[in-house]
């Protein structure tokens, strides 16, 4: 059953507040997304930002994260834990447009600084305290005592509970390509219980999700389709084509007529 787009959305839109602005000379603002950038209208279920590396797509999620409450290192609201001050200003500059219902949850994933907090988590939890452990809601394992991906699932199917936002920064840098159909799987759970997510990703599986908005981040905010994504049709191209396109890629491999030969073992070491 899909949302009504204004009453259950959480974070309808940002704009960038130009009249407090003083220069687009400086990082981020020297962004042309950034410059370019605005007002933003968000999918009441789901919205991917992508693009290439380097165009802004992870500040400016990052800056709407941090304008609407949540810890530039990731987490809850409740966190305000600091490992590396380097969040950019743009937060600053953003006005955020709510809907008119508050969620009830809400979590900011980032994969750069998810190590962090989960540090932040054990060290919380050392602390003597009457109320149970934060961990218990995450599954109760410490997610330093699981793989990386393990822990970064846990996160999605315990603490991710419904009726919230959340806002992703690429979270499929630690999960397998079956990893990342369970996630939509859970992802539509999620959004049945009335969530809202906001997503940067290079992943073409992830954002294959159906009831969503796709914007390209380049030089400014554009909706494409999901087969009109670059991730789309280069990953297509690559898997059907693959064996042309490491000829292209690696001439030299393609010159070897003993490709797919065993190795000797002098090779092998």
């Amino acid at each position: 059953m899909k949302k009504l787009l204004r009453d259950s959305q959480y974070l309808r839109s940002i704009r960038l507040n130009r009249e407090k602005m003083h220069s687009f000379s400086e990082y981020p603002f020297c962004l042309p997304a950034v410059q370019n950038l605005q007002t933003l209208a968000f999918h009441p279920n789901v919205t991917f930002l992508v693009g290439e590396n380097g165009t802004g797509k992870s500040t400016i999620l990052e800056a709407i994260a941090v304008a609407y409450g949540f810890n530039p290192e990731g987490g809850t609201k409740n966190f305000n834990f600091t490992s590396c001050n380097t969040h950019s200003a743009l937060h600053d500059y953003l006005k955020i447009v709510k809907g008119v219902k508050r969620p009830k949850d809400g979590f900011f994933l980032r994969a750069e600084s998810f190590y962090n907090l989960a540090s932040n988590i054990d060290e919380l939890d050392q602390e003597p305290a009457e109320e149970a452990k934060i961990i218990d809601s995450y599954g109760g394992v410490s997610l330093h005592e699981q793989s990386h991906g393990e822990s970064f699932f846990a996160v999605f199917l315990h603490k991710f509970r419904g009726q919230g936002l959340y806002i992703l920064d690429e979270p499929e840098a630690a999960l397998s390509p079956s990893r990342q159909m369970a996630m939509l799987a859970r992802m539509h759970e999620l959004v049945e219980k009335e969530s809202q997510f906001i997503i940067a990703t290079h992943s073409p599986i992830i954002m294959a999700y159906p009831d969503a908005v796709i914007l390209q981040v380049e030089e400014g905010f554009k909706s494409v389709g999901y087969k009109e994504t670059e991730h789309y049709q280069v990953m297509q191209t690559f898997l059907n084509n693959t064996e042309r396109m490491l000829d292209i890629l690696i001439p030299e491999v393609g010159d070897q007529k003993g490709r797919g030969r065993n190795l000797t073992k002098e090779e092998s070491i």
